[in-house]
C-alpha cells in the first residue's frame, strides 16, 4: 500500500489520486442529483403548466361552442363574420378555431391580440383533420403556428368545432426554468468542486503524512546491517475511532515489530561473524601445523611408498585451500566489521597490468588480452584490496571457462569522475538461476561453466564486499558466448 510503486508494476489504464477521485465522485454525485432534480422539476412545471393550459383550452372550447351556428351565407371562409365562434366573450388572443363539416375544414382561424380573426390557409393546417372528436385536448403542430393543445367537439347543428391554444407561453416558461436549473447547477457544481477539493485535502491530509512516513521508511537501508528505524508517525494522526487513524496505528505497531526483528537480525548476524571471525582465526595456526608438517614429512621421507607420499601431497593441497578459505573469511568479517581501508592514490592502469600478467602465467591455456586508455586511471583507495579484486576477477573467468575461452580485462574513465574496470569472457556464461546470487557468499555454479578446480565460492563476495568500501558498484551480465563483470570506483584526476 504504501511501498513506492515500480515503473514495470504500472497499472492498466490511468490511476488518480485518491483525493481527485473523492472529488471527482462528489461532483458527479451532485451533478447526478442536481440533474435529477431539474428533470423532475421541469417535467412536473410543465405537467401542471399543460394542465393550467388544458383547463383555459376546455373553457375556449365552451365558449366557442355556446356562440351560435353560422347562418347560410356564412359559407366564405373569409367572412370574419362567418368566425363568430372565435369571437365569444372571454376568448383569449392566440386561440385557435376550426370548423369541420362533412369531413371537410371549412373554416380556420385565430384571434389576434387587437380581437380581430386572422384568417389561416385550410391547405396548410390540414392536420386538424386528424384530430380525434372526443372533447379531449391533444397536442399537435399545426405547421408555421407551431405547436398546439387541441379538443374537438359536436356542436349542436352537427358540425366539429376545433379550439386550440399555443404551447408557446408553456415551452417560453420551461425553457426559462431550464437555463436557470442549468446555471445554478453549473455554479453549485463549480462551488462543490473546490469546497469539497479544500475539504478533502484537508481530510486526507493524516493520510498523506502516513504516506509520507511510510515513503521515508521504504529508502532506509534494511537489508543489513544495524538500522536505527525511528521514524513514526505522530502521535496526533493516531486515532482509533478514524479509518486513518487506525491505519497510523496499525503502521506504527508495524514499526515496532520490524525494529525489533531488524534488531534481532543485527544481534544475530553479530554473533555469526564474531563466531566466523573467531573461528578463522583460531584455524590459522593448526592449518599451518599441518601444512609444514605435511611438507616436513613429504621431504624427509623419500623412502616413502608412493601412497604415502600422495596422501601427505594431498593433506599439503587441502590445507592451503582451507587456509585460503580461512583468509578470506576473515577479511569478510574484517569488511563487516568496520569496511574502512586505506585511502591513498592507486594507479589502475598499472595494478591492473600486473595483475594479468600474473592471471596469464597461471592459466596459459586462456587467451588474456588488455585494454587500456591513453591517459592513466587513478582511484583513492587501498591496493592491496584493489588488486585482490581484480585478481578474483581474472581467477573467476579463469576457473570457470574451458581452455581456450578469451578473457578481455580493459580500464575506461567516464567524464573523469568513475573509473570503469570491465573483465568480458566469452565462456558458456552463468546459468541463468545463479546470477541473482553470484555475489553471495559460497555461491557456486557447478554446470555450464566448466571448473578445472575447486572454489570456496568467496570470490565475488569479497569482490563485492571491497568495491562497496570503495563506494563503488560491480554488476554482471551473461550469456552464453559472453559474461561480463562490471566495477565501477570513484576516479580522482
Amino acid at each position: 500500500m504504501f511501498g513506492r510503486r515500480r515503473a514495470d508494476d504500472a497499472p492498466r489504464g490511468r490511476r488518480h489520486s485518491l483525493r481527485l477521485r473523492l472529488v471527482i465522485v462528489l461532483v458527479t454525485l451532485l451533478a447526478v442529483v442536481s440533474a435529477l432534480v431539474g428533470l423532475i422539476t421541469v417535467v412536473a412545471l410543465r405537467g401542471f403548466l399543460v394542465g393550467r393550459l388544458d383547463a383555459s383550452l376546455t373553457a375556449a372550447g365552451q365558449r366557442s361552442s355556446q356562440a351560435g351556428t353560422l347562418t347560410s351565407d356564412d359559407d366564405d371562409p373569409t367572412n370574419a363574420g362567418g368566425n363568430h365562434f372565435l369571437l365569444a366573450p372571454g376568448q383569449a388572443s392566440g386561440t385557435l378555431g376550426a370548423r369541420v363539416v362533412s369531413g371537410k375544414l371549412t373554416q380556420v382561424g385565430v384571434l389576434k391580440d387587437d380581437g380581430s380573426i386572422q384568417n389561416i390557409s385550410i391547405e396548410s393546417v390540414s392536420v386538424l383533420l386528424h384530430v380525434a372528436v372526443d372533447e379531449r385536448p391533444h397536442t399537435i403542430n399545426v405547421g408555421s403556428l407551431g405547436d398546439f393543445r387541441v379538443l374537438a367537439a359536436r356542436s349542436p347543428d352537427g358540425d366539429v368545432l376545433i379550439t386550440g391554444l399555443p404551447l408557446d407561453d408553456v415551452d417560453r416558461v420551461v425553457l426559462r426554468l431550464i437555463a436557470l436549473e442549468v446555471a445554478v447547477a453549473a455554479g453549485a457544481i463549480l462551488a462543490a468542486s473546490i469546497v469539497g477539493a479544500i475539504i478533502v485535502r484537508r481530510t486526507l491530509r493524516p493520510l498523506q503524512r502516513v504516506a509520507g512516513t511510510a515513503e521515508r521508511v521504504s529508502t532506509l537501508p534494511l537489508s543489513q546491517g544495524e538500522v536505527a528505524l525511528t521514524e513514526r508517525i505522530e502521535r496526533r494522526d493516531v486515532d482509533d475511532r478514524t479509518e486513518v487513524g487506525q491505519v497510523a496505528g496499525s503502521v506504527n505497531r508495524l514499526l515496532d515489530h520490524v525494529t525489533g526483528a531488524l534488531t534481532a537480525r543485527h544481534e544475530s548476524e553479530t554473533k555469526v561473524r564474531r563466531f566466523v571471525a573467531d573461528a578463522s582465526h583460531e584455524l590459522r595456526t593448526p592449518l599451518a601445523a599441518i601444512r609444514g608438517y605435511a611438507e616436513l614429512t613429504r621431504r624427509i621421507r623419500h623412502d616413502a611408498p608412493p601412497q604415502i607420499t600422495y596422501a601427505m601431497e594431498r593433506v599439503e593441497s587441502e590445507a592451503a585451500r582451507m587456509t585460503t578459505m580461512v583468509e578470506d573469511l576473515l577479511l569478510l568479517a574484517r569488511l563487516d566489521t568496520d569496511p574502512v581501508l586505506a585511502s591513498e592514490p592507486v594507479d589502475l592502469t598499472h595494478l591492473l597490468l600486473d595483475v594479468v600478467s600474473d592471471a596469464t602465467a597461471s592459466g596459459p591455456d586462456h587467451n588474456w588480452r588488455t585494454r587500456f586508455p591513453e591517459a592513466p586511471v587513478h582511484v583513492r583507495g587501498d591496493a592491496a584490496s584493489l588488486h585482490q579484486v581484480l585478481a578474483n576477477l581474472l581467477a573467476n573467468a579463469r576457473v570457470h571457462t574451458p581452455p581456450g575461452t578469451t578473457i578481455t580485462a580493459s580500464l575506461s574513465a567516464t567524464n573523469s569522475t568513475t573509473a570503469v574496470i570491465t573483465v568480458v569472457d566469452d565462456g558458456p556464461g552463468i546459468p541463468e538461476d545463479l546470477v541473482a546470487t553470484v555475489f553471495e557468499r559460497f555461491a557456486r555454479g557447478e554446470s555450464s561453466r566448466s571448473r578445472a578446480s575447486g572454489s570456496t565460492g568467496l570470490g565475488l563476495a569479497i569482490v563485492r564486499a571491497i568495491v562497496e568500501a570503495h563506494h563503488g558498484t560491480v554488476e554482471v551480465t551473461t550469456r552464453p558466448g559472453q559474461t561480463s563483470f562490471v566495477v565501477r570506483l570513484p576516479a580522482i584526476e
